[in-house]
């Protein structure tokens, strides 16, 4: 059976606020071992200055004036290309830098995933205000025994938290990174004019 921490326990919505308030704990420790691990490092500060510099670089480039002789077209194509290629780069080179944070945070949230899932299983912490398709109703009811669709999990509540409060957090803290950095642009990142 699910227990919930006595400050809560009185409130209607104890157990999602339990799993909300559990979910920033997490992230708060998330970025705190991010930032021991990585953003308070030389070589972060660089490569993100790196980053920085090579997308200002780039946009003034690409908003200058085409000039209408070829040959001039063509060294600023070049010009373009190679700090493009060190912008990858240097993208590249912060992913893998991040990678060895990233090993230690997931671990966390595994642990901590656990631990809801053992306090929470079985037992509906939130209700949804509208019928869920089907996909994602199979996400938000897992492990529930019942029919109501509009039953929530722990596990579909804490990954919505997760998600939204870690990203959030990384903004506020202004841990989010670069603007020209690899996945800074999201799920869905602006597309490349060059390629039209």
């Amino acid at each position: 059976m699910a227990t919930t921490i006595p400050l809560f326990a009185s409130f209607k919505y104890a157990d999602s606020l339990t799993v909300v308030g559990i979910s920033f704990c997490t992230a708060l420790v998330c970025e705190a071992i991010s930032w021991i691990l990585i953003y308070r490092t030389s070589s972060y500060k660089s490569l993100k200055y790196s980053i920085d510099k090579a997308t200002k670089k780039l946009e003034t480039m690409k908003t200058e004036n085409p000039s209408s002789k070829l040959s001039i077209k063509k060294s600023k194509t070049k010009k373009i290309d190679r700090v493009e290629t060190s912008l990858k780069e240097s993208s590249r080179d912060l992913s893998l830098f991040k990678f060895k944070s990233g090993a230690v945070v997931a671990l966390v949230l595994f642990v901590v995933f656990g631990l809801l899932n053992s306090l929470f299983e079985g037992k509906v912490v939130a209700k949804l205000p509208f019928h869920p398709i089907t996909i994602v109703n199979k996400m938000s009811h897992r492990g529930l025994k019942g029919d109501d669709p509009t039953d929530c999990s722990m596990a579909f509540l804490y990954l919505l938290c997760s998600i939204s409060i870690r990203t959030n957090l990384q903004k506020f803290l202004g841990f989010s990174p670069p603007r020209g950095a690899a996945g800074a642009g999201g799920l869905f990142p602006m597309p490349d004019p060059k390629t039209n």
